[in-house]
């Protein structure tokens, strides 16, 4: 990969060219054409999809495209802060606001018979279930990480594209898998967590990210032969902040969610009550003719 300095010119107009990035952004139009017409659909059935899934989805293929396909990828090349950043954007940004669009959910409810049984056969198969449990998610998660950055594997990798681009979609994969049960609203056929269970998972992984970070951080020698003592321990510190704030941020759709569901719940227990409750006819012992209307038992 060829060394850019940032610049407000370079921000602005180094744009990667390559078939990766190529087919990165033909990708991602076609997911977000596919997900757009499945709400266009629900609009013409006089069902209303949720406003805020659209935005939710669309900003997270937004975050997708930033990573593979902007500036910040060019930069990736110098600057190890930008490498965070991408890292950033495929693990902790994307994956959750692509969950929060809810896309099983809308593809369920608008494609044809025939598709809906292929999903769903892909939903409960069982090398799905096994890629999808939370604790080898988990380890790959944070493994990932911890692999990556405090090994030879980043140099190597950025000396190779090839393999970066592909390490790239492998960390996007992992943070969709790690975050989909977390915060999104699509039904989960395997392992699905309580919210407490949410919660805590995501206060599991605190220490790790912030050891991680802290150890970038203390490097006395650059990470990677492209990048300097100072852009890998400015790399570390924006890794080690910026994974805390999403550690929080995503407790709050967690919680909301939560609330939610509480609610909810409340209101089926009163409904309950109010049904147990009502008066219940007496029962007089007389005949069905008996109890019509006068006017029908003379006819």
């Amino acid at each position: 990969m060829n060394n850019v300095r940032f610049s407000l010119h370079t921000a602005l107009t180094a744009w990667p060219r390559s078939p990766f990035s190529i087919c990165v952004t033909g990708a991602l139009v076609a997911i977000g054409y596919c997900y757009l017409r499945g709400d266009w659909r629900l609009a013409s059935k006089g069902r209303r999809w949720p406003a805020r899934r659209t935005v939710a989805f669309t900003a997270g293929l937004a975050a997708v495209d930033l990573a593979l396909q902007s500036p910040v990828a060019t930069f990736t090349g110098s600057y190890f802060q930008a490498h965070v950043v991408q890292h950033l954007l495929l693990m902790v940004v994307a994956p959750p606001l692509l969950a929060l669009g809810a896309p099983s959910t809308l593809l369920l409810q608008t494609a044809s018979r025939a598709n809906k049984k292929r999903w769903l056969g892909v939903l409960r198969s069982r090398p799905f279930a096994v890629a999808s449990h939370p604790v080898p998610v988990w380890f790959f998660y944070f493994g990932a990480m911890f692999a990556f950055f405090l090994s030879p594997l980043l140099n190597y990798a950025m000396e190779h594209m090839a393999l970066m681009d592909a390490l790239n979609l492998a960390f996007l994969l992992g943070g969709t898998l790690y975050w989909w049960p977390m915060v999104g609203l699509d039904p989960i056929v395997h392992w699905k967590m309580g919210f407490g269970a949410r919660m805590a998972n995501l206060a599991l992984g605190v220490p790790f990210e912030a050891f991680l970070g802290i150890a970038i951080m203390n490097q006395r020698a650059p990470i990677a032969s492209m990048y300097t003592v100072a852009s890998t321990r400015a790399g570390g510190a924006v890794l080690w902040a910026a994974t805390e704030v999403a550690t929080f941020a995503g407790m709050v759709p967690i919680f909301l969610q939560w609330a939610r569901a509480d609610d909810r719940a409340g209101r089926r227990a009163d409904d309950r009550a109010d049904r147990s409750a009502a008066p219940v006819p007496a029962r007089t012992g007389l005949a069905p003719a008996d109890l019509a209307p006068p006017d029908l038992a003379l006819a």
